[in-house]
């Protein structure tokens, strides 16, 4: 720490061309730092980008698996679903079929469609099947199908259930007031959850 009477006589040595040089280095000095943070922020750029495209990696291996459990839940329930409903003579089965319009856009399509000669099902399957949303869109499905039927559906009682890996009680109970089956997948085989007392099936 200087006193008064030192700083005074310091500036007394102090010539222009020295505190233009001590501007000089500062100036280079901040400079320097400077592009150091620009190339820091370069770098940190090039590693989130790097980051992004590894997380883009996981969701499209994560994507895939989805699809793959969906699909293996699909079969599961597929196979001898017609037993499910010995009420119903549904012995013929197909599987994702398209539903198209006038113009052959597609509208919708059938996870499972499960039809005889007088009556159709088409069944809708979820990995998980616990809010009302999914039991609306079916519902929004079955207009769908009613509208556009495809060969197999028409001129036929169109009925409709709905299947998950996992069903919870609030979704399950909609899906019946809203006139649908309901199947839950149990270790490798469906079972159709016991409908309330005075159940009737919806026709569209």
């Amino acid at each position: 720490m200087m006193t008064a009477e030192q700083a005074a006589e310091k500036g007394k040595s102090l010539s222009f061309e020295k505190v233009w040089a001590m501007f000089e280095e500062t100036e280079r000095f901040m400079k320097e730092l400077s592009e150091k943070a620009d190339r820091r922020q370069a770098e940190t750029q090039k590693e989130v980008a790097a980051m992004c495209k590894r997380v883009d990696r996981v969701c499209e291996n994560v994507g895939g698996l989805n699809r793959s459990i969906g699909e293996l839940i699909e079969t599961l329930v597929a196979s001898r679903l017609w037993e499910k409903f010995p009420n119903h003579n549904l012995v013929r089965a197909y599987r994702r079929m398209p539903i198209y319009d006038e113009t052959h856009h597609i509208k919708t399509d059938i996870d499972i469609l499960l039809s005889d000669t007088v009556e159709a099902m088409a069944v809708e399957v979820k990995r998980e099947l616990d809010d009302e949303d999914a039991v609306n869109r079916h519902l929004r499905r079955m207009e769908l199908i009613r509208a556009y039927p495809p060969a197999e559906i028409v001129n036929k009682k169109l009925l409709g259930a709905m299947a998950g890996g996992f069903v919870s009680a609030d979704a399950a109970s909609y899906a019946y007031e809203a006139g649908f089956y309901v199947l839950e997948l149990t270790g490798e085989s469906v079972h159709l959850i016991p409908p309330p007392l005075g159940f009737e099936p919806r026709a569209w």
